[in-house]
């Protein structure tokens, strides 16, 4: 069930499909409003050598494809950033303040890992109310609108990545039993922006919740701060989808109980390492057009991240290498500093 501003969400018509839920509650007022105070919001800097603040915050970064369920007792901050066409989901539950994100890149994985999230939320979530944010995704297809607002054509017409993903993220929650109170939607045309070509790019890249209040935050993270174990968890995202392991599922990174990493093993196989060996012989712009569902709107850092990846894929051929006895590979913070360090 969804709600807005603590009323059931209806639409316009009597008979509502995914597509009718999505583009009402891009046009409700209230999640209008919602949107344009988010993105009138300077972005927060993350970084761990960053060492001229006296606040010394915790948070949990996640990458693409992963989640984490965070306490607001253990931790400041949870976020992602990173995402073109991906979307973040934010849930967070009203009772006690425990915060689930998600970075979500596919159809595929909505509601397995929804189911995901909201397990590692409440015991019993019918009896608990959310409060829900859906952030990134952007016109990354050339939408056609009638007065100025609503998509016209049909899903099936619509053959970008933001759209149908959000599509399943709103249907989804709709279908559900549990209450989902919306807050923000500043997804496609309310994240993006367009320059003097008409090209389109997303409005920000990455966001926070802080979760002792529930405020996000536009957000962006240096690599010291998309920590720990940030290039195995990068390969994690790629050789995942041929791992039977994770079919449907949101990649588990974190344990809210000890404020702990656990990045469980995804396997990869010798062909992953020839994979990796043919791309690294393709030029920079070859790489960003096969690599990216959004060439045109990738950090500057894309293509570089992607060689690191494949350059430990061929340095490490052997995926039991990096999980030893296919056992997690754990992270505790440190007392003194709050860095991560290998347990």
């Amino acid at each position: 069930m969804i709600l807005v501003d603590g009323i059931p969400f209806s639409t316009h018509s009597s008979h509502p499909q995914g597509k009718d839920i999505l583009l009402d509650l891009l046009e409700n007022p209230i999640l209008v409003s919602a949107s344009n105070s988010l993105k009138a919001n300077s972005e927060r800097k993350f970084s761990v050598s960053d060492e001229s603040s006296p606040e010394r915050s915790k948070w949990v970064y996640i990458f693409q494809r992963e989640y984490a369920t965070v306490d607001p007792a253990l931790v400041d901050f949870v976020g992602t950033d990173e995402a073109t066409t991906c979307v973040g989901l934010v849930i967070r539950n009203q009772k006690n303040g425990m915060t689930s994100v998600a970075h979500m890149d596919s159809p595929k994985i909505v509601e397995m890992g929804l189911s995901q999230m909201l397990s590692s939320l409440v015991d019993n979530s019918l009896e608990t109310e959310f409060d829900v944010h859906l952030i990134g995704g952007f016109e990354d297809v050339s939408l056609q609108h009638a007065n100025g607002s609503t998509v016209s054509e049909s899903p099936a017409d619509l053959d970008g990545y933001s759209f149908p993903l959000c599509l399943k993220i709103v249907h989804t929650l709709w279908s559900r039993e549990e209450k989902f109170h919306i807050r923000t939607i500043c997804v496609l045309g309310h994240n993006t922006r367009r320059d003097s070509d008409g090209n389109t790019y997303p409005f920000f890249n990455g966001f926070v919740a802080e979760t002792t209040t529930g405020i996000i935050i536009p957000a962006i993270f240096d690599r010291t701060s998309r920590c720990p174990d940030e290039i195995v968890r990068r390969i994690r995202v790629s050789v995942s989808y041929e791992d039977a392991n994770w079919n449907g599922k949101l990649l588990e990174t974190y344990d809210s109980g000890i404020d702990c990493f656990k990045i469980a093993p995804c396997r990869w196989t010798l062909r992953q390492n020839h994979i990796a060996s043919s791309l690294l012989n393709y030029s920079d712009s070859e790489i960003l057009s096969i690599c990216s569902t959004s060439p045109t709107a990738e950090a500057s850092d894309f293509v570089e991240n992607l060689k690191r990846q494949w350059n430990y894929l061929i340095e490490h051929p052997h995926w039991t290498e990096t999980f030893p006895k296919k056992q997690p590979r754990t992270f505790a913070r440190s007392s003194s500093d709050g860095r991560w360090i290998r347990c």
